[in-house]
């Protein structure tokens, strides 16, 4: 039976309210582009290392491609974050890319194959982060070198830049909560014993409403989780600021 890979593509985030002269429909223009890249890039990195491992599914149905069009679910990819964005004052979303099949079977080696299968996604949105940081120094760094050339285009980059550090960060760190589906419970699964792995797996049934369950009823247990990611993002940000064009970097500012 072909089995979804990890439900890798959920990204959330709850946003300090947005500055009054920056309008919710241009600070979404901005970070849409960058949380669409990061879904893409995850579910590529699941299928990619699924053919890598002998299970070629995701390649033969055309989903190894960073074309995101494959990849889109029209209600999860566009019209869930935009609702909760616009609803919510630009303070929460939530959204998700179609999950790339895999089928685990295939693999030549069982558990090797499915634990880097199920770190792929994470691993690659944490070097979309890193890479995003890196973006961010040398349009600093070119920006300097042009005695100012084109500032206000500059910060604009750095702004979208700092949403590709932050909803990398975020996307990482939420799929690692071990919780089915998401990346997490497939990496705890092979820890335990096989009759309590049989039987946490069996949470898949579910769906998404124990991540439900934790977004709205466990808010402060979900900041603890998701503390790593706060860290790391003023971490990269300590890199990249004094490298900023302009205090117009700042999304939360």
């Amino acid at each position: 039976m072909a089995l979804p890979s990890p439900a890798a593509s959920l990204s959330l985030g709850r946003f300090p309210s947005l500055p009054e002269d920056r309008p919710l429909l241009s600070e979404f223009l901005l970070a849409a582009p960058m949380l669409l890249f990061a879904l893409v890039a995850h579910e590529v990195a699941h299928g990619w290392t699924a053919l890598r491992q002998g299970d070629d599914t995701a390649f033969k149905l055309g989903r190894i491609t960073l074309n995101p069009l494959p990849h889109i679910d029209p209600v999860m990819t566009i019209l869930l974050p935009a609702v909760l964005w616009f609803m919510t004052n630009g303070q929460f979303t939530f959204g998700g890319a179609r999950p790339v099949p895999v089928v685990t079977r295939n693999f030549r080696h069982y558990v090797r194959g499915d634990l880097i299968v199920s770190s792929a996604g994470v691993v690659t949105n944490l070097i979309l982060a890193a890479g995003c940081t890196l973006l961010f120094v040398l349009a600093g760094v070119f920006h300097a070198a042009s005695g100012d050339l084109g500032t206000q285009g500059i910060i604009t980059t750095q702004r979208m830049l700092n949403w590709g550090i932050y909803l990398n960060l975020l996307l990482a760190f939420f799929n690692l909560i071990p919780i089915p589906p998401l990346d997490g419970s497939r990496l705890f699964y092979h820890v335990l014993p096989p009759k309590w792995g049989t039987s946490y797996r069996s949470m898949d049934r579910f769906g998404f409403l124990p991540l439900m369950v934790l977004l709205f009823f466990f808010r402060p247990l979900l900041d603890l989780l998701l503390a790593p990611a706060w860290w790391l993002y003023a971490r990269l940000l300590d890199l990249a600021v004094p490298f900023a064009a302009g205090p117009g970097w700042n999304i939360f500012g």
